[in-house]
């Protein structure tokens, strides 16, 4: 008999495999006594585990595909420090010494210890960092048990064409997944917007995750088939389900065939109105894919990258030749560069705070702030964009504005900026478009504002909306809370929709609810004009604009905007995306 299975579809997929049963989390850890004079030889043991472990997560991050997210190289980069830092380092060794026992057990303790202080935490960014700290001492616990063990990516069991099913997948898990071949994985824990998720997306792994339970219904070698567009898993098939799976294969196939054939299509609506279509990269390998897909530009290239790929903060001259390769490879169509955007998750060595611990990184001293703080970070990046400009279409764009007076500080180095590079006889486009980001509710509250003195808005749905409702999108406890359909930021995104039409300012969205196809006829509605995403969500996208009609959308609004609660309208976007 059938058994299905239900979580969270994370990207889209339909695939049969065999179950492969992936075992990440550590077993039992029992005590036991060391003998004195082999104290010594078991201290080497835990050093030589740490040592092979950070050479393993070396060898992770070296696998990372250029087109992944920069949050996923800060994981990892995370990871490493943690091995090196003293409560990783030097704690166990000093238990295994005063307590003359195995470096299993130390490692346990301490283990316990750090967790216990991430729980205790007020703040939920930080409570869920004890997610880290299991993903490395299990990596170290492997090693420990097993010298030898060199890493899934040299497992002698190939992954080529399996569904993996696990407790929990860590991003550096989904490298190796996808370098091994999978079909897909599903696994107990995650949301859909943790790091694990958007890497699942970004590598095209289809992937379903928070299926409670899950290890207990599906067996190791059994034939799965998971759908992962609509979060479900199916195990113990029969021969006719399994033939009619393969048929929808089939159909999904021909689907993406036709969605290819978009690719030439401008993105006109059935009554006449145009949107552009965007794509947000960070290598330039995304713009490989924008190209083609057939999007209409660059509406979010996220500098981070080239901050780090590199040891501590790059040279003016290494950003200029990377923003140059950007701005020269996107063949004339217009390239948007958002400045800094560190902070909070996203951390070089030498920016910031010097290694101090923020009580709230998400609210902490990020981005503009950074920069504003800091113009020996900011003034060589904006020289670096201007120089820049003279090889394309470029615009500029602030990240994280939450008052019209930090607007005025960086309009002002920008200034400054444009009249040294004038002095030095230096070639610049001086009409450079400036616009901001809104992705703080004050930003979105205060839009008229904000459009008066900028040349072109940029809705970032990603914080906006964790901000507005309070939820963090990646801790698993409140994620469920994090709803792009709610009232409150609807409003907001309306606000700023309205403020820019009212100052003929252009308004786009970067965030990750421009790509999603349930969002896109409700924007249409609203008056959005400019959808920047991932460039794998840009077809499908297309084929939802040429298919709607901006005149009926825009007169279902009023309801959208009488409704109270998400789930009202969840309902009438059942009913605007009927046809989709």
């Amino acid at each position: 008999m059938t058994t299905a299975l239900t979580g969270i579809g994370v990207t889209r997929g339909l695939v049969i495999g065999r179950a492969h049963i992936f075992h990440s989390i550590q077993p039992e850890v029992v005590e036991y006594a060391i003998p004195q004079q082999y104290i010594e030889d078991e201290v080497a043991r835990y050093e030589l585990a740490l040592s092979k472990a950070k050479t393993q997560l070396d060898t992770v991050k070296d696998h990372i595909p250029v087109s992944a997210p920069s949050e996923i190289s800060a994981f990892i980069d995370t990871h490493l420090l943690m091995l090196e830092d003293s409560a990783l380092s030097r704690v166990p060794i000093d238990y295994i010494r005063e307590h003359q026992c195995n470096a299993e057990w130390a490692l346990k303790y301490q283990r316990d210890a750090l967790v216990t202080v991430f729980e205790e935490m007020d703040d939920s960014y930080l409570r869920t960092r004890r997610d880290d700290v299991d993903h490395v001492v299990n990596r170290v616990q492997r090693l420990l048990s097993d010298p030898e063990a060199q890493g899934l990516s040299n497992s002698e069991i190939s992954l080529a064409g399996r569904v993996v099913i696990a407790e929990d997948v860590t991003p550096a898990d989904t490298i190796l997944f996808k370098s091994q071949g999978v079909a897909g994985f599903v696994s107990e824990h995650g949301g859909v917007n943790s790091h694990t998720a958007i890497l699942a997306r970004s590598l095209g792994i289809p992937a379903v995750v928070g299926v409670h339970r899950l290890r207990r219904y599906i067996y190791h070698n059994e034939t799965v088939a998971l759908d992962s567009e609509h979060g479900m898993v199916l195990a113990d098939c029969d021969e006719a389900l399994l033939r009619h799976i393969e048929s929808r294969q089939q159909i999904a196939l021909r689907q993406q065939a036709r969605l290819n054939a978009l690719k030439d299509y401008s993105a006109v609506t059935l009554d006449g109105v145009n949107i552009e279509l965007l794509a947000n990269v960070e290598t330039e390998e995304d713009i490989d894919l924008m190209h083609a897909v057939g999007s209409d530009g660059i509406g979010l290239y996220r500098t981070e990258m080239v901050f780090m790929l590199g040891n501590g903060v790059p040279t003016e001259e290494t950003q200029y030749q990377a923003y140059r390769r950007i701005v020269e490879r996107a063949n004339g169509k217009p390239v948007t560069i958002r400045t800094l955007d560190l902070g909070a998750d996203k951390q070089v060595d030498g920016v910031g705070r010097g290694g101090a611990i923020a009580t709230n990184p998400a609210l902490g001293l990020r981005a503009i702030r950074l920069c504003l703080q800091d113009p020996s970070l900011f003034y060589p990046q904006l020289r670096a964009i201007f120089r820049a400009s003279v090889y394309g279409k470029l615009r500029i764009m602030l990240p994280m504005l939450t008052n019209v007076e930090e607007l005025h500080q960086a309009v002002q180095i920008i200034g400054d900026v444009k009249r040294d590079l004038r002095q030095a006889n230096v070639p610049f486009d001086d009409d450079i478009p400036i616009g901001g980001m809104i992705e703080v509710p004050a930003a979105a509250l205060n839009a008229d504002a904000f459009a008066h003195h900028l040349d072109f808005l940029s809705i970032g749905t990603n914080d906006l909306i964790q901000y507005t409702l309070a939820a963090d999108r990646l801790d698993e406890d409140v994620n469920h809370l994090y709803k792009p359909a709610h009232p409150a930021v609807l409003k907001l995104i309306d606000m700023t929709i309205r403020a820019g039409l009212k100052a003929k300012v252009p308004v786009a969205m970067c965030g990750e609810m421009a790509g999603d196809a349930r969002y896109v006829r409700l924007l249409l509605g609203m008056g959005l004009r400019e959808f920047s995403m991932n460039p794998r969500a840009c077809l499908d996208v297309r084929r939802i604009v040429v298919n709607s009609s901006v005149s009926e959308l825009s007169a279902l609004m009023h309801s959208v905007h009488r409704a109270g609660t998400s789930n009202e309208i969840e309902e009438l976007l059942d009913r605007i995306n009927h046809d989709i």
